[in-house]
């Protein structure tokens, strides 16, 4: 018999077929993502805010009026990106509309999720405006010249926030769900928001993950040498999880939910 684990996705195939969606492996991955995350702020915060970057009509591209660096730094990256399928895997979802489409052929495993378009679930503006919002919090206030190593490090940090919020926006939805699938589903034919969100909430954790990312921040950056290297408050960032990471997280769970075929 053919037996395909696929931890990453929290998701066990058994001869093709979805046998387990394991939230405990969805938690390890979303942690995981965790470090990923804390490591790509890093990198931005050795440079200053920069925030000519932000910018509309400030790019310096010839034919990008009206867009800023950040953007079309962003556009080039999801092209290239688009064309080796990355936008297939449901947790990575575009930050820009128009893309080019796959040049690769991209066959995925069932993922076990009941949706039929990732695409109803895309919290990426709200991503990007929080962590334009964040920069000032995280680097050192000022110019330094240095827009193009900014924004390549702002691209690769938002996809890393992005993939971190989608993933759990349906993995953990679909998980939970399943754990309850009679209370959830009275709640989702109610439509009834306020419900499903109590439903989803676990404070306990919440509190827990905000904790361990403070002290993976601190961890990490312990032995920096800072005559050479900007560190960054664990404080920004366990604000930036409590008050943006984890409620966008919920906000997707919710909407998925809600647009979950039962």
């Amino acid at each position: 018999m053919l037996i395909k684990s696929f931890t990453g996705l929290g998701i066990s195939l058994c001869a093709g077929k979805e046998i387990k969606m394991n939230l405990e492996l969805i938690a390890a991955r979303l942690e995981g993502l965790e470090e990923t995350i804390i490591h790509k702020l890093i990198d931005r915060a050795q440079f200053r805010v920069n925030s000519v970057i932000y910018l509309p009509g400030k790019s310096g591209f010839t034919g990008a009026q009206g867009k800023s660096l950040l953007e079309v730094r962003l556009f080039h990256q999801e092209n290239m990106d688009s064309q080796f399928g990355r936008y297939r895997q449901p947790e990575e979802r575009p930050f820009l509309q128009g893309l080019v489409p796959p040049m690769r052929l991209v066959t995925l495993s069932d993922t076990g999720l009941m949706i039929d378009n990732y695409d109803k679930i895309n919290l990426t503006k709200e991503i990007l405006a929080s962590y334009i919002n964040l920069v000032p919090q995280i680097c050192p206030d000022g110019d330094d010249a240095q827009y193009g190593s900014s924004v390549v490090t702002d691209v690769y940090a938002l996809q890393a926030i992005s993939e971190r919020i989608h993933f759990g926006s349906f993995y953990v939805a679909e998980c939970k769900y399943r754990d309850n699938t009679s209370h959830y589903t009275q709640l989702i034919k109610a439509r009834d928001e306020e419900g499903i969100m109590a439903a989803l909430t676990r404070k306990e954790v919440e509190d827990r993950i905000i904790t361990r990312v403070a002290d993976k921040v601190a961890y990490i950056q312990a032995r920096v040498n800072r005559k050479v290297r900007n560190v960054i408050e664990p404080e920004a960032i366990l604000q930036y999880y409590r008050d943006y990471i984890i409620p966008l997280t919920k906000k997707g769970e919710l909407a998925y939910l809600l647009k979950r075929s039962i």
